[in-house]
């Protein structure tokens, strides 16, 4: 089991992405999230933390303005998380067992609070996408978030060294896709020789 390490707008869903073509299985937890997030049950819980204005017009959860809430402090972050990780780490365990049922060459984990919520114990392999914050701040401006709202959301992640330093590879997310896509193939070469 493949465990992706890295900062906001790293990369590593394309490095996930890449992993995948070359024959791995991916479990990503933003999948699972928005998953949760689309849950009647979820949804209450969220509307009566951050009332109605935290919706659309279809009355379904607006991640942008949940965001903006959610992440307004540590706090909040706690509160959303008290709400949606247990459902996200159940149904990621879910996921992780039928794919090993599946024998795949491996199994991914892209997810974005891998060390935050110990998932990182359960990796064989953990592997660190680095990019250079200048790179990850225009790639953040692109999801719409400006310099201060990737700040605020690092802060709420283990710190960037850290989690270089929990790495045993690392990929440079930064780089073209096709010099980061031949990294990625020697990293697949060395993990399946293992």
């Amino acid at each position: 089991m493949i465990g992706l390490l890295g900062g906001i707008a790293a990369g590593k869903t394309a490095v996930a992405g890449m992993l995948a073509r070359l024959g791995a299985r991916v479990i990503s937890a933003d999948a699972i999230g928005h998953a949760v997030l689309a849950e009647p049950g979820t949804r209450q819980r969220i509307v009566a933390r951050w009332g109605a204005e935290v919706l659309d017009a279809a009355g379904r959860v607006d991640r942008g303005k949940l965001a903006r809430r959610a992440f307004a402090g540590a706090a909040e972050h706690a509160a959303l998380e008290a709400i949606t990780h247990p459902a996200i780490l159940e149904e990621l365990r879910r996921q992780v067992a039928a794919a090993r049922a599946a024998s795949p060459p491996a199994i991914v984990v892209d997810a974005p609070l891998l060390m935050e919520a110990g998932l990182d114990a359960a990796c064989d392999v953990l592997v660190f996408v680095e990019c250079p914050e200048e790179l990850r701040e225009a790639r953040a401006r692109e999801r719409g978030w400006d310099a201060a709202e990737l700040a605020r959301r690092q802060r709420l992640q283990q710190p960037l060294e850290a989690k270089r330093a929990r790495a045993r590879f690392v990929i440079d997310g930064g780089a073209s896709l096709e010099t980061t896509f031949q990294q990625v193939q020697e990293l697949w070469q060395e993990i399946l020789a293992r």
